[in-house]
């Protein structure tokens, strides 16, 4: 049976409208992203979910926790679908890392992936993590219709893995999601669809 995965990205934070590389930094939901968390509530109370999945940061649970409160569904944590950790980059710009990692900023920009920030996490390996555990659920959860809430980049490289676009391309292939904006996944038997990418949670979204 087939099984819908839609992955909806956290509400704002206090580093969103500066661009910081937020990462494994557990930063909590600000008062813009707290009404875009009851937004995704608000559409989330007739998607005709089955499942509410969240990473273990407090964006995401925060997120989640709103769409709890309107769906009666209870929040599992999967660790699996956190955020990368971006080293030296975390709470930076990438004007300020320009400026004190410039090497690091070129690398960066050449390959995102061979060139990932020092002291951060492999973005290869977290793709594929990343998709092994939405196999998993799509296994667990067959037939259903599962809101993951999750991450920006977790979100693009996730897109890249299942449909064979090199990582190294994820920053200028496909652009960055919107908070609480979702990106729908069709799996059936192991294998992975796109079938909506980025939508605002109203009737845009595929039923």
């Amino acid at each position: 049976m087939t099984t819908q995965i839609l992955l909806a990205r956290h509400g704002r934070t206090p580093w969103h409208a500066p661009n910081r590389y937020t990462g494994s930094s557990d930063i909590p939901l600000d008062e813009v992203g707290e009404r875009q968390a009851n937004m995704l509530a608000e559409w989330a109370k007739h998607a005709r979910l089955t499942r509410l999945v969240a990473s273990p940061l407090r964006r995401t649970m925060s997120t989640a926790a709103a769409v709890a409160k309107q769906t009666g569904l209870e929040v599992s944590v999967l660790s699996a679908l956190r955020e990368l950790d971006f080293g030296i980059a975390e709470g930076r710009t990438l004007d300020e890392l320009k400026q004190t990692h410039p090497q690091a900023v070129d690398a960066f920009l050449a390959d995102p992936v061979e060139g990932h920030w020092p002291d951060g996490e492999n973005p290869d390996a977290r793709a594929r993590e990343a998709v092994g555990a939405l196999t998993t659920l799509a296994m667990q959860e067959s037939g259903g219709r599962v809101l993951c809430v999750v991450h920006s980049t977790l979100i693009r490289l996730v897109m890249c893995e299942i449909l064979g676009i090199p990582l190294r391309r994820y920053r200028d292939v496909l652009g960055r999601p919107e908070p609480t904006h979702i990106t729908t996944l069709s799996i059936s038997a192991g294998k992975a669809a796109l079938v909506q990418y980025n939508c605002p949670p109203d009737g845009s979204v595929a039923a």
